[in-house]
């Protein structure tokens, strides 16, 4: 995969540097904004309390129970509101940077067909990931989520992050890309290939059936880190010890890091690659925005994500799974 393929023609690049020279007008004048008007609003905000606080002993004795209470009472109140203030005194940088976003993204995105961009929302393929591919979550939030369509097939792109509640704290079951699409050949039946679950949490194992079978590979570097379930045993071994076993060799050179997630079920393929690295952000609003620092990069790593799904979604069909088929 050569990322200058899908850079943007001479014309398209001219009127992101345009977009850019704009955004850095904006950029500029909204840290300024922000860099007075958030120690102001906090210095007035403390101030105020202190001041309710000296008149609250003035008026009460201070040993007594209940002004105690206002007095708690007070300072939490004060945090809340120095919360509120910060957040609505930074909201000129987040409306700037959300508005540009949305319209550079589709500028420089341009080689995926009938692009949709959203941030936050919940993906319409979301109800179609198998469950036992993340574990028995019961927390989930979304930032960037893509679709549209690429080298022949649609696909849906996000990042989200799966929690579950165990007692007062919370465990992460999986923080990274789920790129979900469209399989060359519908596989029948489920097929998932997670990393060992006595490696992620006990409860892992409930949620496979009893009609789910256990495989093996048979490349003990994969089967030491990875467990195959399926419903289709028939189907599953085939690909389990050829190509899918290939894939995820090629993965994990690819994608070092913690194993990357394969899910197959009738004509949905899932690939879910681990990852703390946030895509598609730009840059804080202290650091000047570069075509070539910052928004290149945001194109290569497009390129990578969907060039990767090629490949994995290449695992149920005749053809082979891995960086030789794409030459």
């Amino acid at each position: 995969m050569d990322a200058q393929e899908f850079l943007p023609d001479e014309n398209a690049v001219a009127a992101i540097r345009r977009d850019i020279a704009a955004y850095e007008a904006g950029r500029v004048s909204a840290r300024r904004k922000v860099l007075w008007r958030v120690p102001l609003l906090l210095v007035l905000l403390v101030a105020v309390v202190w001041l309710l606080a000296l008149l609250l002993n003035a008026i009460a004795d201070p040993f007594e129970q209940w002004t105690s209470t206002l007095h708690v009472f007070l300072y939490v109140l004060g945090a809340i509101l120095a919360l509120i203030l910060y957040w609505w005194a930074r909201k000129p940088v987040a409306n700037l940077q959300h508005s540009f976003r949305l319209k550079l993204l589709p500028i420089v995105f341009g080689f995926i067909g009938n692009l949709r961009y959203g941030r936050g929302v919940r993906p319409e393929s979301f109800d179609r990931l198998p469950p036992e591919t993340v574990g028995d979550f019961d927390r989930v939030t979304f930032d960037d989520v893509f679709a549209g369509t690429h080298g022949g097939f649609s696909f849906e792109l996000y990042e989200a992050v799966f929690k579950n509640r165990i007692g007062t704290g919370e465990t992460t079951l999986f923080h990274g890309v789920v790129m979900a699409f469209e399989t060359e050949r519908p596989f029948p039946g489920l097929l998932v290939a997670t990393r060992k679950a006595e490696q992620v949490v006990p409860f892992f194992r409930g949620l496979f059936g009893a009609s789910i079978d256990e495989i093996e590979s048979g490349i003990p570097t994969i089967d030491e880190n990875y467990e195959f379930r399926t419903d289709n045993t028939e189907a599953a071994e085939t690909l389990v010890r050829g190509r899918l076993a290939r894939a995820l060799q090629w993965l994990a050179e690819a994608w070092p890091g913690e194993p990357a997630r394969v899910a197959l079920r009738g004509g949905d393929g899932f690939l879910l690659l681990p990852t703390p690295k946030n895509f598609f952000e730009l840059p804080p609003i202290s650091e000047p925005l570069d075509y070539k620092a910052h928004v290149e990069p945001i194109i290569a790593d497009m390129a990578s994500l969907l060039a990767t799904a090629a490949l994995v979604r290449k695992v149920g069909s005749g053809g082979e799974a891995g960086p030789e088929a794409q030459a």
